[in-house]
Formats: structure tokens, C-alpha cells, sequence
């Protein structure tokens, strides 16, 4: 008895919760709360690390919300698809928002021999620039008729992973041939900005060649060079009097297939140019640029550079489709292309 009256008298003092009162950290703030713990023993974390756990958490947190803004979204095009097929008597959408469609007869070919001087990153850049050239020419007012030339290796087998769909690919001539094989010679310019030739205006009987090489100019010249090997006319779009830019006079090849179908629109060289130049380019008109600076008149430059940079086009260059209006340069673009 005298033992349990022991145990029973100790029992209080050892299970007697501990002090918290002057523990340090017991007025921290609901942040500091929620901050990931570290464990004892553990190094501390860095304020970059604790930064990206805040982010995946909270991403993590907003899963739910972004799921249902997606399935909102899917139910708002679905309504607007079904409204338009209702407001149109014929159901035939597609011909009512094309029905002012007026075919040019100028063909635009987008020369893809340049294969092996790309590395894979830029072969995808150049296939995204490609899509937005297709899709830019299906909406236009004006379509050209599209070539692909030299279509095959890294390309094509980067557009049969990626993009099934191209097979099915509507108004536009994907072929394995060089444009020299499907184009008589007196027929073709090649546009290249290393070109001393400025094109004034289009010939529609006439096919003009972009150089579908995304290189960040490493490889300068080189469409101007094979050109005048094969003995074609050249040509460099009218940039440097019409536009002055501050940053690198690059151009992609959706940006030079661009400019090509807005000026067939408008025969304005001025508009097509600052209609389709990204905002970031700092494009000026280039007589405003001499008048601030008379200095400038001498560092207009005679064309651009033709290497690619991976760019896309005036809205966002990760939506290749403008049809939903939504990357590269070619160096072959004597339109001054170079894109991303």
C-alpha cells in the first residue's frame, strides 16, 4: 500500500505538460507558420529553396481551380462553335467567315535543305515557324500558294512525332525536292538580306524563296551565297526604309511569310512591316528615327540579319495557330528574315 501511495504521489510531476510560455516563436505570424519545417539536425534552407516550396505548394493548392477555369473554358467554345454554326443559315461556317477569300497566284516557298547545319532545338522552332505559316495563310485574305521543299530528316521526323496532323494539311505542297526540281529558274527570287537587290514591289508570277534555317547567324551569307550558285535572282525586303529598329535587324521566317501576305492585303510596304513586327523589336518609322537623330541616318541598315532566332509573330509565340489568333528567323530572309 505504502509503495502505491508512492507512485500515485510522483504520477502528477512526470507527465506535467512543459512550459511554453516563454518559448521563443510561440508569436510568430500565420506566414512564418506555414513556412515548411526543417528538421532538427538538418542544414538550414535557403530563402530560394523556401521559395520554390511556397510556389509548389501553392500550385499544388490551386490544382482544383485551374481544372475547373479548363473545363469552363472547353464549355465557352463549345457554346460559341455551336452559335456560330446556328447564326449561319447553310451551317457552313467555314465558308462564311472565308467568303471574301482572293487566292494569289505568287508562290511563297520556305526552303528546308538547311537540315543538317540545325541542331534539334532550332529544327522544333523551325517547325513551330512553319505552323504559324500555314495557319497565317489559311485565315489570310490573300493565301499564297505554300511550298515546303527539301522536306525530310530532322524535320519531317520532328513533324511526324509531334504534329500528326500536318499530313492532313490543306492548300500547301510538301515536297522532298528542292525548289529548283519544281520551279524554272527565270521564276524564282530568293529573298536574302545579304541581297544588294531591294524588292520594290511583288510579282505575282514570281516565286520568292525564304530559307527555312534557324542558325542565330552562325552561318551569314549562306542563302545569298547558295543563291547566286545556282543562279537565281535575290532580293531583300525594303526594311531599312521604312523601319528602324533597336534591337538586331532579325527577322523569322513566319515574320517574312507575314509581312509577304500583309502587303498583298494592303501594297503597303510601311503597314505590313509594323503590323507584324513584335513590339519588342523597338521598330520606329525610319524617317522619325533620322529626324530625332541625325545620326541614325547613317546606322540604317542596308537589310538585316538573316539568322534565325526562334521568334514567333505579333501575338505570342508559343501558339503557332493564328486561326484561334493566337516562333525563326530564316536567314534567307531578304525581306530581312533571320523564328523564338
Amino acid at each position: 500500500m505504502e509503495t502505491t501511495n508512492m507512485s500515485s504521489e510522483v504520477l502528477p510531476a512526470s507527465i506535467e505538460p512543459p512550459n511554453v510560455e516563454g518559448k521563443p516563436g510561440a508569436s510568430d505570424s500565420e506566414e512564418e507558420r506555414q513556412k515548411p519545417r526543417v528538421d532538427a539536425g538538418a542544414q538550414p534552407i535557403s530563402k530560394r529553396q523556401l521559395k520554390k516550396l511556397m510556389k509548389q505548394r501553392l500550385w499544388e493548392e490551386q490544382r482544383e481551380q485551374r481544372k475547373e477555369k479548363r473545363k469552363e473554358k472547353r464549355k465557352r467554345k463549345k457554346l460559341e462553335r455551336r452559335c456560330q454554326l446556328e447564326s449561319n443559315s447553310d451551317g457552313n461556317d467555314r465558308k462564311r467567315i472565308r467568303r471574301h477569300v482572293a487566292p494569289s497566284n505568287l508562290r511563297l516557298i520556305i526552303d528546308c535543305s538547311f537540315d543538317d547545319l540545325m541542331v534539334l532545338k532550332d529544327i522544333k522552332k523551325l517547325h513551330k515557324q512553319i505552323q504559324r505559316c500555314y495557319a497565317e495563310n489559311r485565315r489570310a485574305s490573300h493565301p499564297v500558294q505554300f511550298y515546303l521543299t527539301s522536306h525530310g530528316g530532322q524535320l519531317k521526323k520532328n513533324m511526324d512525332e509531334n504534329d500528326q496532323g500536318w499530313v492532313n494539311w490543306k492548300d500547301i505542297h510538301i515536297k522532298s525536292e528542292h525548289y529548283s526540281e519544281l520551279i524554272k529558274k527565270e521564276d524564282l527570287v530568293y529573298l536574302t538580306s545579304d541581297s544588294p537587290n531591294v524588292l520594290k514591289d511583288l510579282d505575282e508570277s514570281k516565286a520568292y524563296v525564304i530559307g527555312g534555317l534557324v542558325d542565330h547567324n552562325h552561318h551569314k551569307g549562306l542563302t545569298f551565297k547558295q543563291a547566286s550558285s545556282y543562279g537565281i535572282k535575290h532580293a531583300q525586303l525594303p526594311l531599312a526604309e521604312f523601319v528602324k529598329m533597336n534591337s538586331r535587324k532579325v527577322l523569322a521566317v513566319n515574320h517574312v511569310f507575314e509581312i509577304i501576305l500583309e502587303f498583298l492585303e494592303t501594297g503597303d510596304w510601311q503597314e505590313a512591316f509594323f503590323t507584324i513586327l513584335p513590339p519588342r523589336k523597338g521598330a520606329v518609322p525610319a524617317h522619325q528615327a533620322c529626324e530625332s537623330s541625325p545620326q541614325n541616318h547613317q546606322a540604317l541598315p542596308g537589310g538585316w540579319d538573316s539568322a534565325s532566332e526562334g521568334e514567333h509573330g505579333r501575338d505570342d509565340p508559343g501558339s503557332p495557330h493564328k486561326e484561334q489568333q493566337g516562333q525563326q528567323s530564316s536567314s534567307v530572309s531578304a525581306v530581312s528574315p533571320d523564328p523564338q
